[in-house]
């Protein structure tokens, strides 16, 4: 029985013009690391939740929200938080929450209640907070270095005029 002829193929996409190779029709565009036009923006944590502030900043320095977002390279903006202190929690997490550290040698593990933390440095929670939410990429400790945190209302960056930041 004779084979029947194959229907001719279809082509989704155009023939290439001009003789351009099909593999430059379409043009992802990379930022480049001289490119990126950085802001300032001032965070007041009072009374915010701890967890929604930080997902928010995380992606703020990460630069998720700008047109020319791209992936590897570090296109976030500043973020100075001031109010560190008077950051909220919900449920009991003020006496559950624990924070270790360990200083490398054994038996050197330490911890504190969130309660304790707040009460001694309190903008290492916030700061915390965020690293936990970048990834776990040497971008994502150059993008930290954005992060501005401090306990009280005054911050010293009034020269880079920030703008506030609404949080939803």
């Amino acid at each position: 029985m004779p084979v029947p002829p194959r229907p001719p193929a279809i082509r989704y996409n155009p023939p290439p013009a001009d003789g351009e190779s099909a593999l430059f029709l379409m043009k992802t565009y990379t930022a480049k690391p001289g490119e990126i036009q950085r802001e300032w923006f001032l965070v007041d944590a009072e009374g915010k939740t701890l967890g929604r502030l930080a997902t928010q900043i995380a992606d703020r320095l990460r630069g998720k929200g700008k047109p020319a977002y791209t992936p590897h390279v570090d296109t976030g903006d500043f973020v100075v938080v001031v109010n560190a202190e008077k950051i909220a929690v919900t449920g009991s997490k003020l006496d559950t929450k624990i924070y270790y550290r360990h200083s490398g040698y054994p038996g050197g593990l330490k911890q504190r209640t969130l309660r304790e933390q707040l009460e001694r440095r309190p903008t290492e929670v916030i700061r915390k907070a965020v690293k936990g939410m970048l990834p776990k990429n040497k971008l994502a400790s150059a993008q930290l270095t954005k992060l501005k945190v401090y306990a009280g209302p005054d911050h010293p960056h009034a020269a880079q005029a920030p703008k506030p930041l609404e949080l939803s």
